[in-house]
């Protein structure tokens, strides 16, 4: 059970993280934020690592249930509605004031390598959110559920780095119309009754 004091740390810590880049934020920036000491904060982490990664794994757990729950919400009960729902979980994210490029995209440039621990924590993010994805398509009746969870998930990182890289306002439209092709490539085709 997380502390509130280290509850603070990991909140003032994506903050920090997000904003200014993982390798640009010291310890002692994320301290005066929160209020305490080094001492204080060594009885919650060994070191800056340990708390980038307990920030990032907030942030996952944090991100798989907003975008369930805004899929859910935008989508309804129709598991086609939750796949059309994808681009509109995209759009709330992209078009918030703080919009500064996905937090997982953003760690996995700073750390190229494949076996560093922030990369692998962005790594499992993005399978997580394919995840979601491919269980809402099985529902759909989607025979290649995975194919079209990758295909919108990769819409969905082209949209987030688009838009990051050029502030293009019309990046979510375009993607969205991208999305319903593939969407509608995928589905089952419907049996129309013979008169």
């Amino acid at each position: 059970m997380p502390t509130a004091t280290r509850q603070r740390l990991i909140e003032a810590a994506i903050k920090r993280f997000y904003r200014d880049g993982f390798r640009n934020v010291g310890i002692d920036q994320i301290l005066a934020d929160v209020g305490i000491s080094k001492t204080a904060f060594y009885k919650h982490f060994d070191c800056k690592d340990d708390l980038m990664l307990a920030a990032l794994e907030n942030q996952n757990l944090w991100l798989q249930q907003t975008f369930r729950d805004m899929i859910f919400e935008r989508g309804g009960d129709s598991p086609v509605g939750q796949l059309r729902a994808v681009l509109d979980v995209v759009e709330m994210l992209i078009e918030s004031d703080d919009f500064q490029g996905c937090i997982f995209v953003n760690v996995a440039m700073e750390f190229p390598l494949h076996h560093e621990p922030a990369h692998v924590a962005a790594a499992d993010n993005k399978r997580s959110i394919e995840e979601i994805i491919r269980g809402i398509a099985e529902r759909a009746g989607v025979v290649q559920a995975r194919a079209l969870a990758e295909e919108l998930c990769l819409i969905m990182e082209g949209a987030y780095v688009t838009r990051q890289v050029t502030g293009n306002t019309q990046t979510v439209s375009i993607a969205r119309r991208i999305a319903d092709r593939a969407i509608a490539d995928h589905l089952p085709p419907i049996d129309l009754p013979i008169n």
